[in-house]
């Protein structure tokens, strides 16, 4: 399967160099151009003064005009690439800036070295890099959990979601799917302004996402140092969770490290009064953070193992 084989080439590519500022200094990045569109399209389409009903059907056109940009465009670049191992390489380059394997790493541990080092003010100011909740509120326990929640959710929304649609539809499988969790993630809120405009973008991407998330949740047991009580936990705790796909990479990653995860948390809209996961177990701290990176990194391999073999196959 040469989809498998640029997805395995997008991958190793993105692990090894992320992306780089320099490119980004350039030509920005593929995700923010879509964004930009998103934003166009959400201060022309979502009038604030209207109805639900019509801020629904505003958003729904937003969703379907976003993805037939993304998808012809996709389609136009897809056609014009050559056949073979050539067509391959560069499947694979376009491919690449849409996957978040050292960026996501890189994150988590800015995180966990001053979170170690006792520094939780340096520790705060990371983790509201890649967090909603208000960091201000979380002591070093709260902010180990929100790095591994964070790194949980986002191995699935960031690698193996994408991964695995480009895998299925190729280089526009993998851009609309980053298209759809773009949306999600801009105005799939539930907030006054966003919570019909968002309707349908955030059923979408609990759609798009449905196997993926089981998927890595399922990766993390395999790799985990502590299979069963990760595949028990995630088993019992996954449903519980807010979401009807982050709770299972999140909760197969609390059973693998023996923490709990989830829980009441505070956002800047309010306070969430949210479910534990792992209820019982104690609380993270920064070994765990560590720990958790190391499950990534495993993580990662077998998820390579696994596109090598669909290539060969």
């Amino acid at each position: 399967m040469s989809a498998a084989l640029a997805m395995l080439l997008a991958g190793l590519i993105d692990a090894r160099v992320g992306w780089p500022d320099a490119v980004h200094a350039r030509i920005g990045h593929p995700v923010t151009w879509i964004g930009a569109l998103i934003a166009r399209l959400d201060q022309r389409l979502n009038d604030p003064h209207a109805r639900d009903d019509a801020r629904v059907r505003a958003g729904t056109v937003t969703v379907i005009a976003v993805l037939g940009v993304v998808a012809l465009a996709a389609i136009v670049v897809q056609a014009l690439l050559p056949g073979g191992v050539v067509g391959v390489a560069l499947t694979a380059l376009l491919a690449w800036p849409f996957l978040a394997v050292r960026s996501m790493h890189d994150h988590v541990a800015a995180v966990a070295e001053p979170l170690g080092d006792g520094d939780l003010s340096g520790a705060r100011a990371a983790v509201a890099m890649i967090v909603g909740r208000d960091p201000r509120r979380l002591d070093d326990a709260g902010v180990a959990r929100a790095a591994l929640e964070s790194l949980a959710e986002n191995t699935s929304d960031g690698i193996v979601a994408p991964l695995f649609w480009g895998v299925i539809g190729g280089l526009p499988g993998i851009a609309l799917y980053k298209a759809v969790n773009t949306m999600d993630s801009m105005i799939g809120h539930r907030t006054p302004r966003h919570a019909a405009f968002g309707r349908t973008a955030a059923r979408l991407d609990d759609l798009v996402n449905l196997a993926p998330a089981r998927l890595t949740g399922l990766i993390f047991v395999l790799v985990s140092w502590r299979p069963r009580a990760a595949f028990g936990v995630m088993w019992r705790d996954a449903p519980t969770h807010r979401s009807p796909n982050a709770g299972w990479p999140e909760a197969a990653m609390a059973g693998a490290l023996g923490v709990r995860l989830s829980g009441p948390r505070v956002y800047a809209e309010g306070a969430a009064p949210e479910p534990w996961i792992n209820d019982g177990a104690r609380d993270p701290d920064a070994a765990d953070l560590a720990g958790g990176l190391e499950l990534y990194r495993r993580a990662m391999l077998c998820l390579a193992l696994i596109l090598a073999g669909l290539a060969l196959a």
